[in-house]
């Protein structure tokens, strides 16, 4: 479950344009904004190592202190990460009340798939939803929802309503509409051997019907 013992010490900022964030970001500070709680948004920056290790773990409401200032709950609203290095360059927080339910995304783990008796006889599993929305109590979003498949045959869908949430989670979306994952049959050898031997047959087909009207009309010419 998410705890309030994650703690993120950061200063406050005006908003001065990407140009001023590319320089914090070179000192080794990300830029982010504050939001929510009846408050006006807040622009901030953080040290860039203390919130990758305050954003850790999933979930985790965080105690946010600016400029030294009395510690506020917040969650992670969003976070923009770089296309190719893959770290922070900005945050959105949300400011949170402990005794108020709110909204979340929480991964989703699915365990026990070698264990499956339909993977073992060759089927094919797809996890069809990797994230939940929930609701819960900032201090009860779980960081991940485990779901164990290892019973799983050839042939099963499952839905949301099949999982198990921790008490004061829950589901938003439709229990019986949501499938999670499905277990196929395996593809045999000879069709995969029939659909390359069709796609060949297709391809020499309209190669040959345009060869053949290339020599119709040069046919054509030489008359």
């Amino acid at each position: 479950m998410a705890t309030t013992t994650s703690k993120l010490n950061v200063s406050s900022r005006e908003s001065a344009g990407s140009r001023a964030a590319r320089r914090l970001r070179r000192s080794g500070r990300v830029p982010g904004v504050l939001y929510g709680g009846g408050g006006e948004p807040l622009g901030f920056d953080a040290d860039a190592r203390d919130l990758r290790l305050a954003l850790a773990a999933s979930g985790a409401v965080l105690d946010l202190s600016i400029d030294g200032g009395k510690p506020t709950p917040v969650v992670l609203k969003e976070a923009q990460r770089h296309p190719v290095r893959g770290e922070t360059v900005h945050v959105d927080l949300l400011r949170v009340r402990l005794d108020e339910a709110i909204h979340a995304v929480v991964p989703l783990e699915l365990t026990g798939v070698d264990d499956s008796p339909g993977v073992k006889q060759g089927g094919i599993l797809e996890q069809i939803t990797r994230e939940l929305n929930v609701e819960a109590l900032p201090t009860t979003i779980p960081e991940s929802i485990v779901h164990d498949v290892s019973q799983m045959e050839i042939g099963e869908t499952i839905t949301l309503g099949a999982l198990s949430v921790p008490e004061g989670v829950t589901l938003l979306d439709d229990l019986e509409e949501t499938v999670v994952a499905t277990l196929s049959p395996p593809r045999l050898q000879s069709q995969v051997d029939e659909d390359i031997e069709s796609e060949t047959e297709v391809v020499g087909g309209e190669g040959g019907s345009a060869q053949a009207g290339e020599d119709a009309s040069e046919g054509s010419g030489g008359e």
